[in-house]
């Protein structure tokens, strides 16, 4: 590990002018991406600004009956909070259904959003990759590929994004908050992912040195029947193959309102717009909502090893959205 430099925010705008005097440094919430990235070298930075203490572990109640989830915000204290749990309900799903209870104790909210993928061909740096050096390729198109992207990939890179959390919030139309030496500002979560093209090292629109202070999830009333689904390859403390966060409002036996988000199929979390637009108004029912999830499969670009991750999808859609209705009629 390279050596490096440790300074203790005292507050945001502190934080925020420590990092535009040194562009080699980093944010630290809990490190629990960050300081593996280190030990294996894919991160260097040469120093760190440690924001832990920063006052921005807060949830609390916006006028419009949303919530407001500050940044160091720990993924315990946001799965176990009575009003996330009653308000969005998928949102402490996706949690609970990431990492394993000590990593959940010290990962931050806004470290969840800003973590890199696991693609082993990326963590190796005796690898080419061209999220870690841009122009050096992407082995993994013709290498190991099973659990990488099926949507939004492009020739530069198949990598997919590791978060649950992301996912969940992307269903919902969350907000990024963050802070910058020019001053606040804010970007849908929908638009802070950028699209992988020929510049998959490029992987926020974050302005440099933007610091992430919160994440808002407006009021809606459909996110209170949600649920989030995850498959992985071994019970626990493992990322997902496909995941799906999903909420449905059923009257008479219609669509009125859904949501759905695709995890570990892209290089963002996937939201699925064309399987939304299939739905509404239709009826709700398994035939229904397997021709939603293939209106919006239909852009799946798989390779070879990981084509079952189309079905696998279909499959998790049609079973999410069953529960989901079958819940609504009772």
């Amino acid at each position: 590990m390279r050596e490096f430099g440790y300074r203790r925010a005292d507050d945001v705008t502190g934080a925020v002018a420590l990092l535009d005097a040194d562009p080699g440094a980093r944010y630290l919430g809990g490190g629990t991406n960050l300081v593996d990235l280190m030990k294996t070298g894919v991160e260097r930075p040469a120093r760190l600004v440690d924001i832990r203490r920063l006052p921005l572990d807060g949830i609390e109640l916006t006028d419009d009956g949303g919530l407001r989830i500050g940044a160091t915000v720990t993924n315990s204290d946001l799965a176990a909070h009575p009003e996330v749990r009653r308000r969005c309900p998928a949102l402490s799903q996706a949690v609970l259904a990431g990492a394993s209870g000590q990593l959940r104790n010290m990962a931050t909210v806004g470290g969840n959003l800003l973590q890199r993928t696991r693609c082993g061909y990326f963590a190796d740096v005796t690898k080419p990759c061209n999220k870690r050096e841009p122009g050096s390729g992407c082995p993994a198109i013709e290498g190991e590929h099973r659990n990488h992207a099926i949507l939004g990939a492009s020739e530069h890179c198949v990598a997919v994004h590791p978060s649950d959390m992301a996912v969940a919030l992307s269903a919902f139309d969350a907000v990024v908050s963050y802070q910058t030496a020019d001053g606040p500002g804010e970007l849908p979560l929908a638009d802070l992912y950028l699209p992988v093209s020929d510049t998959p090292h490029r992987e926020t629109a974050l302005p440099r040195g933007a610091l992430i202070t919160a994440v808002t999830l407006p009021a809606a009333p459909v996110a209170a029947r949600s649920r989030y689904r995850k498959v992985r390859e071994r019970a626990s403390y493992a990322f997902a193959i496909g995941s799906v966060a999903a909420a449905l409002e059923v009257h008479d036996g219609v669509v009125r309102d859904v949501r759905l988000a695709f995890g570990a199929v892209a290089s963002r979390p996937w939201r699925a717009h064309a399987a939304e637009r299939a739905l509404v108004g239709s009826p709700a029912d398994a035939e229904h909502f397997a021709a939603a999830a293939d209106a919006e499969l239909a852009a799946a670009r798989p390779l070879p090893d990981n084509a079952y991750k189309v079905t696998l999808m279909r499959n998790l859609v049609v079973a999410v959205l069953t529960d989901l209705a079958q819940e609504a009629a009772r």
